[in-house]
C-alpha cells in the first residue's frame, strides 16, 4: 500500500528520503537524529486469535473459499494432535495437503508446492507449523501470481510482489514472529543462500495462536525460539537513544518476560502461563511495533543467515553465536543503549556507562547459555574461515550493515573472529 507521495504505508513504515532494505524493515531512510523518534506510520493488517481451543475457530476466519492449501512441515502435527485439530475445523471445506516443508524453508521444495497450486486452483493457503512453515507458505502465496520470471527474483533482486494468495495460519512453534508481519525468510540448496523478502500482500489474514499446541516441543526448539524472540527486540532496541520512550519500555518488557518466563517453558512445558507469555512475547517480537520510529540494526540476523546457509547450524543458535560478539564489536556506538539496557532488563547499577553495557552483554550471553544454547563457533565445529567465507558472500553482494550502515565485509569478519 502507498501514500500518496509513493512511501511505503503497511506495517511500521518511515517516512524518509532515500529507500533501503534490510532483512526486517522497509523504510524510507536517513540516519535518526540523536534523541529524536522518526515520523512512521504503523499498520498491522492481521488478525489475532489467541488461546487454548482456539483452531475450532478456523470456520468462523475462513472465507467461503473453494480450495485450500493446507502446508506443514515433516509432520510433528500428526503426532501432537493438531493435525486432527485442524482436520476436524476444516470439515466441508475442499483441502489439498502439502508437508514436508524444512526448517530454514528450501526454494526446490517450495516450488513443487507453488506447482501443486497452480494444478489445483487453490485460493487460499494455510499454514500449520511454526515459522519456516509459514515463511515457506508466504512465498508460495507470493510465487504462484508472479509473472516476471522466475520467482526467485523475489529473494535476491528484491522484485516487487504485486499480489498474492491470501493466506492464515495455526502456529505451534513461538519464535519467528512471522505470524504477525509480511516478512519471509528462503532458502536455496543449490545455492546455498539464505534470503529474505518483504510485501505487504503476504502478511497473513489471521494468525491463531493456542499455547497448548506448542507443550510437545523439543526443548531444543524452544530455547531457540526464546533466543529468536530476544534477538529479535535486541536488534531493534540495541542501537542508539531517539527519545523513543515507549518503544523503549515496550521492548525492555518483552525482553524481561521472555527472561523470566523462557527458563519455565524448559523446566516445565506444559506450563500454560509462562508457555501463553512465550508465544505473545514472539510475536509482539517482530510485528513491527517496538520498530516504529527507530534505528534498527540487524547485522546478527544477516550473519546469522550465511552461518546456517553455509553451515547448516540452526537459526536461534548462529543468533546466540553472532549477537553477543556484534554487541562487543559495537559497543562505543551502542553504549547507551546497552547501558540502559544493563540497568533496567538486567538490574545492573554501576557508575560507569561503559562497565554496564560490558557486563550487559555478558549477562545476554550467560542467558543464551542458561537456555542450553551454545555460543561460540568452534562448540559447533564450524571452522575458522568461516569469517572469511560469510564476509565476501557479504562483500559480493555490497551489503553494509548496522543501524548506521558502516559494518563491511572487514567488520563481519571481525565481528566473526570474537565467536570463535
Amino acid at each position: 500500500m502507498e501514500d500518496n507521495n509513493g512511501s511505503l504505508a503497511l506495517g511500521c513504515q518511515f517516512v524518509r528520503p532515500t529507500l533501503l532494505y534490510t532483512p526486517y524493515s522497509i523504510n524510507l531512510y536517513c540516519f535518526a537524529e540523536e534523541n529524536k523518534m522518526e515520523n512512521f506510520i504503523f499498520r498491522n493488517p492481521t488478525t489475532i486469535v489467541f488461546g487454548k481451543g482456539s483452531v475450532a475457530k478456523l470456520p468462523e476466519l475462513l472465507s467461503p473459499s473453494k480450495k485450500i492449501l493446507m502446508t506443514y512441515g515433516r509432520g510433528s502435527i500428526k503426532r501432537n494432535g493438531v493435525y486432527e485439530q485442524v482436520m476436524e475445523a476444516l470439515k466441508g471445506k475442499k483441502v489439498i495437503e502439502f508437508g514436508g516443508i524444512q526448517p530454514n524453508p528450501r526454494y526446490e521444495t517450495l516450488m513443487e508446492a507453488v506447482q501443486l497450486a497452480k494444478e489445483e486452483k487453490a485460493d487460499f493457503l494455510l499454514a500449520v507449523g511454526g515459522g519456516s512453515v509459514l515463511d515457506g507458505t508466504k512465498f508460495i502465496a507470493a510465487a504462484i501470481l508472479f509473472e516476471e520470471g522466475d520467482p526467485w527474483r523475489i529473494l535476491s533482486e528484491q522484485a516487487e510482489v504485486k499480489r498474492a494468495i491470501p493466506l492464515g495460519c495455526v502456529l505451534t512453534l513461538p519464535a519467528t514472529g512471522s505470524e504477525s508481519n509480511g516478512f519471509a525468510v528462503i532458502s536455496r540448496e543449490s545455492t546455498k543462500e539464505k534470503l529474505a523478502f518483504y510485501s505487504e500482500h503476504v502478511y497473513p489474514r489471521f494468525s491463531i495462536l493456542d499455547p497448548t499446541t506448542t507443550f510437545s516441543l523439543p526443548k531444543r526448539q524452544v530455547a531457540n525460539g526464546i533466543v529468536d524472540a530476544f534477538t529479535h527486540v535486541m536488534e531493534q532496541y540495541a542501537t542508539y537513544p531517539v527519545g523513543a520512550a515507549l518503544q523503549d519500555r515496550q521492548a525492555e518488557a518483552i525482553l524481561t518476560t521472555l527472561i523470566e518466563v523462557g527458563p519455565k517453558t524448559l523446566e516445565n512445558p506444559t506450563d500454560y502461563v509462562a508457555r501463553a507469555n512465550l508465544v505473545w512475547c514472539a510475536t509482539q517480537a517482530l510485528n513491527g511495533l517496538i520498530g516504529c520510529g527507530v534505528p534498527q540494526d540487524w547485522t546478527t540476523h544477516m550473519i546469522g543467515h550465511e552461518l546456517t546457509a553455509l553451515y547448516g547450524i540452526d537459526h536461534g543458535q548462529s543468533l546466540a553465536v553472532v549477537l553477543p560478539a556484534t554487541l562487543r564489536h559495537q559497543i562505543t556506538k551502542k553504549q547507551k543503549k546497552l547501558a540502559q539496557y544493563g540497568r533496567r532488563v538486567w538490574g545492573l547499577s554501576s557508575e560507569d556507562e561503559r562497565q554496564l553495557a560490558e557486563q550487559a552483554i555478558d549477562k545476554t550471553e550467560e542467558f543464551f547459555r542458561s537456555l542450553g544454547v551454545k555460543t561460540k563457533l568452534s562448540e559447533y565445529g564450524i571452522p575458522e574461515d568461516a569469517a572469511d567465507a560469510v564476509a565476501n558472500r557479504l562483500k559480493k553482494r555490497d551489503v553494509k550493515l548496522g543501524e548506521h550502515k558502516l559494518i563491511t565485509d572487514q567488520e563481519v569478519r571481525e565481528i566473526l573472529k570474537l565467536c570463535l
